[in-house]
């Protein structure tokens, strides 16, 4: 997309079609919908309110006990079944969360089905149909995303490609092998910073991790234009200096690869553990463009990037999001105090 107040695009891959997605319990989006059911509320991109009714077998497991409500399992499962109306509903939840996201200006749609099951098969079963039923439904390219290669595979080969080739989100150190599918397909490929065994501990360590994974990827004859170098997002809350470490590791690869190459991350894992995750969501996407990214995984419904390089930099919400996320406010401790108090709404741009 080409968000106002951005004089380059910016590639969206829209990350809200994943089986981890939730809402809470007491949150606005749970209550009972007009047939008595406890359901999840929505409303279609034709505007009429509707309801995800949750069944009972979710309402054993831990997540719901806990609070939690993972929706999109929820519609997947439902809408995998086929049958009455209950898969009606939940297969038109899943054209819902498409319809937002295409009109929210993604670039992709982002599909991950890892945690519907334990089991691969159950897991690689999943991911077909998930790609069978929504490409049809989309006029974006879909990325297929998986920490598992047999995974990755599977929604690949399900791909019509239709609206573009997938993009295959991710390779990495510790499966290199899933630049082969990208080779063999001629896909666009995520690659992450991530090592053999385990996360980096530095911006250095990124860098390493990354260069290598780019080539291993010309080794492959992956063009630069292909490859999404994912530098990893970690959340403020656990450590102040993750931030920093992922700026400066954007810094240092768009310096080494120029313009060709792209720079992506999960871009709201940052604000993980924290209140007002919108502010701190939306000041790091400016910062992450700053520092070289020209992409995120992101969901453009709940971050509008059309305002997002336009906010109110000098606002005071904006300025403790920012002494926070680059480490002048050790601990988070001016930003929670001012979110005690009530002062952390974001101006309007």
């Amino acid at each position: 997309m080409n968000p106002q107040g951005l004089n380059r695009p910016f590639y969206v891959i829209g990350e809200n079609i994943h089986t981890t997605r939730i809402v809470l319990r007491e949150g606005k989006l749970v209550g009972t919908s007009p047939s008595g059911e406890e359901a999840v509320r929505y409303t279609t991109a034709a505007g009429e309110t509707r309801y995800l009714a949750i069944p009972e077998e979710f309402k054993a497991l831990a997540d719901y006990r806990e609070g939690r409500v993972k929706h999109v399992m929820i519609a997947v499962r439902e809408a995998m079944s086929g049958t009455g109306p209950a898969a009606s509903e939940a297969m038109l939840y899943l054209q819902t969360l498409v319809d937002k996201q295409v009109k929210a200006g993604a670039d992709f749609l982002d599909l991950n089905v890892d945690e519907i099951s334990w089991n691969l098969d159950d897991q690689k079963e999943a991911m077909r149909w998930l790609v069978r039923a929504l490409e049809p439904l989309s006029p974006l390219p879909l990325s297929i995303d998986s920490s598992s290669q047999e995974i990755l595979l599977t929604g690949i080969e399900a791909c019509e490609g239709k609206a573009g080739k997938p993009l295959l989100n991710s390779a990495s150190l510790e499966r290199i092998e899933a630049l082969e599918i990208a080779r063999r397909y001629g896909l666009p490929v995520v690659v992450t910073a991530a090592g053999e065994s385990g996360m980096p501990h530095d911006a250095e360590e990124r860098i390493d991790h990354a260069s290598r994974m780019v080539q291993a990827a010309f080794a492959k004859s992956i063009p630069l234009e292909r490859i999404y170098i994912d530098t990893l997002v970690f959340p403020i809350s656990v450590d102040s200096q993750f931030v920093l470490h992922c700026l400066e590791a954007c810094r240092c690869l768009r310096a080494k690869y120029g313009d060709r190459v792209h720079l992506t991350g999960g871009l709201s894992n940052v604000s993980f553990g924290m209140p007002c995750r919108k502010l701190i969501n939306e000041v790091f996407i400016t910062l992450a463009v700053e520092a070289g990214a020209d992409s995120g995984i992101v969901d453009p419904v709940a971050s509008d990037l059309n305002r997002v390089f336009l906010a109110d930099r000098n606002s005071r919400p904006y300025q403790l999001a920012l002494d926070m996320l680059l480490g002048r406010d050790p601990s988070c401790v001016n930003y929670l105090d001012a979110y005690r108090e009530g002062g952390l709404q974001l101006s309007p741009a």
